[in-house]
């Protein structure tokens, strides 16, 4: 009897459907771990700019007021051409950051990072002077709150339900 070497046509079918089986899962837990990722590069960044933020009112003895306006009056930060980086362009100018970064995925002109220079008195205590908030809306990863979120609120309005995760400061 004459024996054929080879595999059948069920076999390579099985072996097939068992790689791309293997090949889907892990793709999808390269994609978990891909928005794990940019979501610690979100709050890296955040605390970066909060930190850049102290610095500036210490330097100048007021937060950097709005400039952008790209939504609403708010000063956003998301994924834009490099020429066009001009979120908070005050802590540049004023030698505080090189670059301050901006969302590493959402390209909405609302989205990504915002900051906004209040005035005194707007939703808060006037005797605390004008405030500042700092936020991020495009966690990956987690609800809204962000677990680490420190929160901001006053008595007129509660920012953490506008951000995923949210941070303010008084000059007073």
């Amino acid at each position: 009897m004459h024996k054929q070497k080879g595999f059948t046509i069920i076999e390579l079918i099985v072996v097939i459907a068992i790689i791309s089986l293997l090949s889907s899962i892990v793709v999808a837990n390269v994609n978990g771990v891909r928005a794990k990722a940019r979501d610690a590069r979100r709050l890296a960044e955040m605390k970066q700019i909060q930190l850049a933020l102290v610095m500036y009112f210490e330097k100048y003895g007021h937060y950097p007021y709005n400039t952008d306006n790209d939504c609403g009056g708010w000063d956003t930060g998301y994924n834009k051409s490099a020429g066009d980086m001009l979120f908070i362009k005050p802590l540049i100018d004023g030698g505080i950051m090189s670059y301050v970064p901006g969302d590493p995925t959402s390209t909405s002109q609302c989205g990504g990072y915002r900051y906004y220079r209040y005035s005194s008195g707007y939703s808060c205590d006037a005797s605390r002077g004008a405030f500042f908030v700092l936020g991020t809306t495009d966690m990956e990863t987690t609800g809204r709150p962000h677990p680490s979120s420190p929160g901001w609120r006053c008595s007129g309005r509660n920012w953490q339900n506008e951000f995923d995760w949210v941070v303010g400061g008084y000059e007073k």
